[in-house]
């Protein structure tokens, strides 16, 4: 009974947050914490299903996390090792290829603690892995509600459409990464048109020291020699990161038409930590995903959970150090 009512009061949290505001990280948890409830109580159920049913049912809930794991761990390194001959060896590219060896790394731990019963490696692999299941519980909630995230529809009309910059090849040339993102961009446009809107465009990018000229401009032109109306861009060429691409852009709404709404325009992995940004620089809009290759997802995910994480360092680093107290000081004990 405890977890049916954990589950709709979480679930009523996150219902309600959505509908303040879905840009707030605070939905993710409540939904992570209400699916957890909703998974206790399924456990909870099973001691009323037939006997035989109850222990296959058991022994796959024990089973399939620690087979899910594994197989998360390989796919990591193999993705890494793909990043890696694609992308080269950046310390972005090598972060799936991280995160598969340090799950591999407490795999091996837990191996070794087990083996050795060693008091002092128990108390350290106790106290890692109560460290590690917060982390992975709040990255199972970004990466859920994120998926979400990018399926709720733009309501209504809105005056302006941004679209974020990112780097060029060669310092003129548009990548395929961000033409998915200008492409997104002219599609949410023209619905917007259909629906008999007029907004304005605006390319957001400013000029970085490998650059021949801001990514704004060469942004436009894409744009324009594909036959878009060059009367309907405004540049904002002076950004260098995602806030300052938000914080710009807001500005140039603000001078044309104060109390404006948008649309932002980034990729799929990339959306929902743009949307924590802009509602936390006042920029009245949503944020719609552009599609990303493939093999590209998982250190770009990666990449934006730490981002989102390090924003609540405080919080997240004393939960850690409070976690890794407990588990040092239950471990012990024992």
């Amino acid at each position: 009974m405890f977890a049916h009512i954990g589950a709709a009061l979480f679930f009523v949290l996150f219902a309600v947050g959505v509908l303040r505001d879905r840009r707030r990280f605070s939905n993710a948890v409540f939904l992570g914490i209400a699916l957890a409830f909703v998974g206790i109580s399924f456990i909870g159920e099973l001691s009323r299903a037939p006997m035989g049913v109850a222990e296959v049912v058991m022994v796959l809930v024990l089973l399939l996390p620690a087979l899910g794991t594994l197989t998360v761990a390989v796919f990591l390194v193999a993705n890494g090792v793909k990043m890696v001959r694609k992308e080269g060896r950046r310390p972005t590219n090598l972060l799936s290829l991280l995160a598969g060896l340090a799950i591999f790394g407490v795999i091996g731990l837990l191996i070794a603690s087990f083996s050795t019963r060693s008091r002092p490696l128990i108390i350290v692999t106790g106290t890692t892995l109560l460290v590690v299941c917060y982390v992975s519980f709040l990255f199972l909630c970004f990466i859920t509600y994120a998926f979400l995230y990018g399926r709720m529809r733009v309501r209504g009309t809105v005056d302006f459409v941004i679209v974020l910059g990112s780097g060029l090849i060669g310092g003129t040339r548009v990548p395929p990464l961000l033409a998915n993102r200008l492409e997104r961009g002219r599609a949410v446009y023209e619905a917007q048109r259909a629906r008999g809107g007029e907004p304005l465009l605006i390319t957001s990018g400013g000029q970085g020291p490998d650059e021949k000229l801001p990514e704004a401009e060469a942004m436009a032109d894409y744009l324009v020699e594909r036959g878009f109306p060059a009367d309907r861009i405004l540049r904002e060429d002076r950004s260098r990161t995602t806030e300052e691409n938000l914080a710009f852009s807001r500005a140039l709404m603000d001078e044309r038409r104060p109390g404006s709404r948008c649309v932002i325009v980034t990729n799929n992995y990339h959306a929902f930590r743009a949307a924590l940004m802009a509602r936390r620089t006042g920029v009245n809009g949503q944020v719609v995903g552009a599609p990303t290759a493939a093999y590209f997802w998982p250190s770009a995910t990666i990449r934006e959970f730490a981002a989102v994480f390090l924003s609540h360092k405080t919080v997240n680093f004393g939960v850690c150090l409070m976690l890794g107290a407990l588990g040092a000081a239950a471990w012990w004990n024992v």
